[in-house]
């Protein structure tokens, strides 16, 4: 065994060692499956993963048990790996003229085939809607060697297998807020509209919007006769065609340039406006719309903020730091093969796939930290990357007990016995319903 190998068990081990004495041990083999690389030879099936990890028909059973069974929560695994990566030392966290990044995202496992589950997220391979078990996540974004680097803080899901997308949004925007510090900043790319956002209270924010999007001023215009205006005046930050008619873009109240490394980046900025669907005697929030012109892209970008005292170039850094929330579902779906799921029962699904997102956040920290991994006998200069360590370990070690602390072993409790039945096909009094609801703290 060498040391990278090592200091990767004992990492796992440290995550999963509050767990119950058997319930760790289960949770340990089943990251170790995943970081290993075995789910993407099974293509997602848990039991050949375990199997060729090498595991025995027992210890397969009992992991299976622990994870549909067993009383631990995300949470409590997101907690002790957020205490690992702050007490290594590495990692810093990214900062803009006082404000914090918190980025979150919505993504899902697609499941099209999974009998019984309704709800929905929106696949833009497809341009629609699919079948899919959504999570929600929150991460702070940190760098590790001048290379960003995210921190899941939290994990969310539905309550119901039938819950929509919006829901799972509304339930994200809320956790999120609720979490933030004063000098936190919730970043979201398209996807959530103003009108959400102050409708849920959301404070201090920076949101992608469409190339189309609208405003107005938060102030009436100049009376001219006739009768008197209720709205302010329009606002369009790009120019449009809309039935024929060319829309000519409204003035920048605020053009300014920064350097963002071998690029100029141009910024045109309006303050103070409101959403176009309210009066000027309505109760608003005001809020600041940003155009920046990157000269390697053909398509400006567009954000609003609340953040009114910000400059462009703090506004432009906090939104690029919207992206490393995506490294976690790719590394976790394509890279470690959890991106197809052959487990059937909701509470499985959930949680094999938080423990998918927390083992591709874990791979991405320590493919940082530990020494570059060679790819094979020609690679003489070895480079950190990821899928150097997914899939590079054969055969599992971490069984011989001497490796492990001694709160690591099988559980003593016999495992519970249910009778089996046949029911008639005929009979709907007798069938069950295909999920349950779930809403325990430790599901």
């Amino acid at each position: 065994m060498n040391t990278t190998s090592k200091q990767t068990v004992h990492t796992i081990s440290r995550i999963v060692k509050p767990m119950a004495i058997g319930t760790n041990l289960a949770l340990l083999q089943i990251i170790w499956a995943m970081i290993s690389g075995r789910f993407l030879a099974s293509r997602g099936a848990l039991h050949p993963a375990l199997a060729a990890s090498g595991l025995r028909v027992a210890e397969i059973r009992r992991c299976w048990s622990a994870l549909r069974h067993g009383v631990w929560h995300i949470g409590e695994l997101l907690e002790t790996f957020r205490q690992e990566v702050r007490q290594e030392g590495s990692w810093q966290r990214h900062e803009w003229d006082g404000y914090q990044p918190l980025a979150v995202d919505v993504t899902a496992i697609w499941r099209p085939r999974l009998q019984g589950w309704l709800g929905t997220v929106y696949r833009q391979l497809l341009g629609r809607r699919a079948i899919g078990i959504g999570f929600g996540l929150v991460v702070e974004v940190g760098q590790i060697a001048g290379q960003r680097l995210p921190l899941i803080r939290r994990i969310l899901r539905n309550h119901r297998s039938h819950d929509s997308e919006e829901t799972l949004k509304e339930r994200l925007l809320r956790e999120a807020a609720s979490q933030r510090q004063s000098s936190e900043v919730i970043i979201h790319d398209a996807g959530v509209t103003l009108k959400q956002l102050h409708r849920l209270g959301i404070k201090h924010f920076v949101v992608r919007v469409a190339s189309n999007c609208t405003a107005r001023r938060n102030q009436l215009p100049e009376y001219r006769g006739g009768r008197r205006a209720e709205f302010g005046l329009p606002v369009r930050p790009l120019a449009r065609t809309w039935k024929d008619r060319y829309h000519e873009a409204t003035p920048a109240e605020v053009t300014t340039t920064f350097d963002l490394g071998d690029t100029i980046i141009t910024a045109q900025g309006w303050h103070h406006l409101m959403r176009p669907d309210l009066k000027v005697a309505d109760p608003h929030e005001s809020f600041t719309i940003w155009v920046f012109h990157d000269p390697r892209f053909d398509n400006p970008l567009l954000v609003a903020t609340d953040l009114q005292e910000a400059s462009a170039e703090v506004i432009f850094r906090l939104y690029q730091d919207r992206w490393p929330v995506e490294q976690i579902p790719l590394v976790a779906k394509q890279l470690l093969g959890c991106g197809r799921q052959f487990v059937f029962h909701p509470l499985c699904c959930w949680r094999l796939g938080e423990l998918a997102f927390l083992a591709g956040n874990l791979l991405t920290w320590l493919a940082l930290i530990l020494p570059p991994q060679p790819a094979g006998f020609w690679d003489v200069h070895p480079k950190k990357r990821r899928d150097a360590f997914a899939g590079s370990w054969h055969r599992p070690f971490f069984q011989k007990k001497r490796w492990l602390t001694l709160n690591f072993g099988k559980s003593g409790r016999l495992p519970a016995t249910y009778p089996r039945g046949w029911p008639l096909i005929d009979d709907e009094r007798r069938l069950k319903p295909a999920f349950h609801p779930f809403f325990g703290p430790y599901c």
